[in-house]
């Protein structure tokens, strides 16, 4: 699915112009990548929670050349789903 995809079922469930549905699914998606980047966690009930975790430096190996090196600092963002999506997901209604 793509955020077009989005925008249509948007438009489709709710009403009004493409624009209009364009502008809200940006909107949401710009307020939760502004909330990400600082750090904070973005919880949506009956949906999941997506969180940004810290990785330390650790060693690590090329794998074409077989050497050691080391893997630097990064965050990375994870998503936990709720349990009634987890269980959508798995046809258990």
């Amino acid at each position: 699915m793509t955020k077009a995809d989005i925008i249509e079922r948007v438009q489709k469930k709710i009403g009004g112009t493409r624009l209009e549905c364009a502008a809200l699914v940006e909107s949401v998606l710009s307020i939760m990548k502004d909330t990400l980047e600082t750090g904070e966690d973005v919880k949506i009930s009956g949906f999941g929670k997506f969180t940004v975790r810290k990785k330390h430096d650790r060693k690590g190996r090329n794998p074409q050349t077989g050497e050691d090196m080391t893997i630097t600092a990064r965050r990375v963002l994870t998503f936990k789903p709720s349990p009634s999506l987890r269980s959508a997901a798995n046809g258990e209604h």
